[in-house]
């Protein structure tokens, strides 16, 4: 019996497989008993309001720091974990409205692969009986059948037929991944939600499972959503790439485009921080300040502006770029208290020797820094985010954008206010 599918003739026609609309996904903060006695219970916003097509036959990838919501996404997909809001359209059903009876026939045609190649295979059980699995589940093929097809799946990931017979202990990290790769083409999917397949993996074993995924995907016809935190190994792999800061995409492009042509700061900022593997090279990699805010309570508009090299100036006050830029410095150095006082002098002569805001900005400038000279830094922090960050339009409007494309075809959508009309340069435009 053949495994080769006619499907693999139809790949990459441009047709939405997949669509998802405003996904969100929300979790109770679990605080414990008196959390929900005295107050209403917290709730952790992993995902927030995504939406984004896969065509059929393309790679998306997607990217991201670690806890920015990916495999939450990826559960949300595929219904793995129920979402809170928002539409998944596979096949043009919508996955959400499906009865748990018509989810599990639909999810043939939907497989995952998980990051830890050990974990996800029963150490119990040998390599043939695991990729038979899904086959049994579905009512699939007689046990003859399911034998023959499994061999087959092994051959065509890599594997040795012959093996059938060893348990997940006998086998690599990278042979192990394979067999899950094997289990997961066996019930024929349209589509794969590849979590991470080979983080777990040296890099030279890497790039076999790469190429060997890359193969299949030619010759099945099948659809990738693949989750990486490693921007090389996304680049090898997709297709297209949308990038997850908080639970929210904050740019989606071709993998050349967003490459090349990088719209937000964060994706800047992750493209910066890969290394670059010759020791000539000079420059520091590039570094994001400051850490993660609590998914509990997000900053209001852009998520990312609490770290944001390219904060945009309030309109209400004339700064100039010079003056904003030690400005942004000193709010992020007086939240972390990450410097010694001894006095004013001191402290405008280290922040703003060069360039220090008149009027209205400057006058904050001194109050703060009376009360960090005076040990009072919460008050100076709240004054400084009240009176600067939180009236940037960084902060009170959700920013969706889409921007000019340079490379490829696809559109570019980047979630960032600087390519708002009224902004020019970094600074927002007076009126």
């Amino acid at each position: 019996m053949s495994v080769d599918r006619a499907a693999a003739d139809d790949a990459k026609t441009g047709e939405p497989l997949l669509e998802v609309e405003g996904l969100t996904k929300h979790f109770a903060d679990g605080g414990g008993f008196l959390s929900g006695l005295f107050g209403e219970q917290q709730r952790v916003r992993a995902v927030e309001d995504v939406s984004f097509t896969i065509r059929k036959g393309e790679t998306l990838g997607l990217v991201g720091e670690s806890g920015c919501g990916k495999s939450t996404l990826a559960r949300s997909i595929l219904r793995l974990l129920e979402p809170t809001a928002g539409t998944v359209y596979f096949k043009g059903r919508n996955l959400t409205e499906l009865s748990d009876e018509e989810l599990r026939a639909q999810r043939k045609d939907m497989q995952m692969i998980f990051q830890d190649p050990q974990s996800s295979l029963d150490p119990r059980m040998k390599i043939g009986p695991i990729v038979e699995e899904p086959m049994k589940a579905h009512g699939l093929y007689d046990a003859d059948e399911r034998e023959e097809r499994a061999r087959e799946l092994l051959e065509k990931v890599g594997l040795d037929p012959q093996h059938y017979n060893r348990h997940p202990h006998a086998f690599s990290g990278g042979q192990r991944q394979r067999v899950n790769l094997a289990r997961a083409l066996s019930v024929n999917p349209d589509f794969i939600v590849c979590d991470e397949p080979v983080t777990a993996l040296d890099v030279s074993i890497q790039a076999q499972v790469l190429n060997t995924m890359r193969e299949l995907q030619d010759e099945f016809g099948l659809t990738y959503l693949f989750i990486a935190h490693d921007l090389s190994v996304i680049r090898h792999i997709s297709d297209r790439v949308a990038v997850m800061y908080l639970g929210q995409l904050v740019e989606l492009a071709d993998k050349e485009e967003l490459f090349e042509n990088p719209q937000h700061p964060y994706t800047e900022a992750l493209l910066e921080s890969i290394p670059v593997p010759d020791p000539r090279a000079e420059g520091t990699r590039g570094v994001l300040e400051g850490d993660v805010p609590s998914p509990i309570d997000p900053p209001s508009g852009c998520r990312f502006r609490t770290r944001c090299p390219k904060l945009i100036a309030p309109p209400e006050y004339e700064f100039t770029q010079e003056e904003w830029a030690n400005a942004r410095r000193f709010m992020r150095e007086v939240q972390r208290r990450s410097f010694e006082p001894t006095d004013g002098a001191d402290v405008e002569a280290r922040f703003f020797a060069d360039a220090k805001p008149g009027g209205e900005a400057g006058r904050i400038v001194d109050d703060a820094i009376d009360r960090v000279v005076g040990d009072d830094w919460e008050r100076a922090a709240e004054l400084l985010d009240e009176s600067f960050a939180e009236r940037s339009v960084c902060a009170r409007l959700i920013p969706e954008y889409e921007v000019p494309t340079e490379y490829g075809t696809s559109p570019h959508d980047a979630a960032c206010h600087r390519h708002r009309d009224d902004v020019v340069g970094g600074l927002q435009k007076e009126g």
